[in-house]
């Protein structure tokens, strides 16, 4: 597992990790355990909302069908 003690919404390191709240992100050896300076900035960072690749070039695929300039796309 990775440690990150990096608050990735204050920037600032985290140095009493033994208290911080902390979020686990994926499992096994590439896991990283995000630590953060507060409870505040902890839901800030889960509430960031997720964008999978997938899902953006479905969308852009839907957005150029339903195009009237747009030639097929099949």
């Amino acid at each position: 597992m990775r440690i990150s003690t990096l608050d990735p919404i204050s920037m600032h390191d985290v140095h009493n990790i033994d208290s911080a709240p902390y979020v686990i992100e994926g499992t096994g050896p590439n896991a990283l355990k995000i630590y953060f300076e507060s409870e505040t900035n902890k839901a800030e960072y889960l509430d960031i909302p997720l964008h999978t690749a997938n899902s953006t070039i479905t969308a852009a695929y839907a957005q150029c069908a339903d195009s009237d300039i747009t030639g097929s796309i099949n």
